[in-house]
């Protein structure tokens, strides 16, 4: 029952993940603000938020059985190491899953709360980030225990998720068009995260030698930290003509959710 229920989650985590992993595509290429960014992007965002669930309950599973969820790696040469199984489809997984699903909410709720910053410190999304935050430290830990490097390496990237969304979060008045990079930085970093799942834990049976190997595991970072930093010269360049705009009209400190991007042809 328990091997059934969890390819019954594979299943599903592939067919979700696949789908938001193509549109993110989509969502890049299309005109920021306009229609079908935003048809298709909110298609994305549901995509993504149930393939990190899915991915949530496919790493508890592992947690509580490695054997009954992979039994075929009962006898394989390099995961028959209940340790390292239970380290990388278990405690990656779900940290993993916790920090596709804190990014993908954080870069969706920011622009739907761009006019009421206060909702950005709802419970909930505090809750998701602190929550990545300790995912990030047990990986951390266990990686230190292990001696794998990719382990220690990857918890650098919640701990920074966490912190710079709970910034974000909890600042007072954000600059005009930082919820825009919020958005752009949380939903790339989403696509980073599922990308790097789908790479490390779709080739390890193919390649289980290379499951740790840090430049398979850096390469989604690699493109996705490129498409941030684009936006984010974007973002500054709009905030730069906006705020001349606004000084030549004699308001030199507009409202931050004011323009809005699509007003600025973006």
């Amino acid at each position: 029952m328990l091997l059934w229920a969890f390819r019954a989650l594979v299943v599903g985590h592939l067919v979700t993940g696949t789908v938001g992993l193509v549109l993110f595509w989509v969502a890049v290429a299309t005109r920021k603000g306009g229609p079908t960014h935003q048809r298709w992007g909110m298609i994305f965002v549901r995509a993504l938020l149930v393939t990190g669930c899915l991915a949530l309950a496919m790493s508890t599973l592992t947690l509580l059985s490695v054997y009954g969820t992979h039994p075929d790696f009962a006898t394989h040469p390099v995961w028959k190491d209940a340790t390292l199984t239970r380290a990388l489809f278990g405690w990656m997984m779900q940290y993993l899953a916790i920090l596709t699903l804190s990014l993908t909410w954080h870069g969706w709720r920011v622009v739907v709360n761009k006019k009421d910053h206060a909702r950005d410190r709802h419970w909930f999304a505090v809750a998701l980030q602190l929550l990545v935050i300790v995912a990030a430290a047990n990986v951390l830990a266990r990686g230190l225990a292990l001696g794998q490097p990719t382990m220690i390496g990857i918890s650098v990237v919640g701990f920074a998720s966490g912190a710079t969304n709970l910034w974000y979060a909890f600042r007072e008045r954000p600059k005009l068009f930082s919820y825009m990079y919020e958005h752009a930085k949380g939903l790339v970093g989403a696509a980073i995260s599922a990308y790097t799942a789908f790479l490390a834990f779709g080739l390890v049976r193919a390649m289980p030698d290379h499951a740790f190997n840090p430049l398979l595991w850096a390469m989604p970072c690699t493109i996705g930290l490129g498409i941030i930093l684009y936006h984010q010269v974007r973002i500054a360049r709009m905030r730069t003509r906006a705020l001349a705009a606004q000084a030549r009209k004699g308001n030199a400190t507009p409202a931050a959710a004011t323009p809005s991007a699509a007003a600025l042809g973006t």
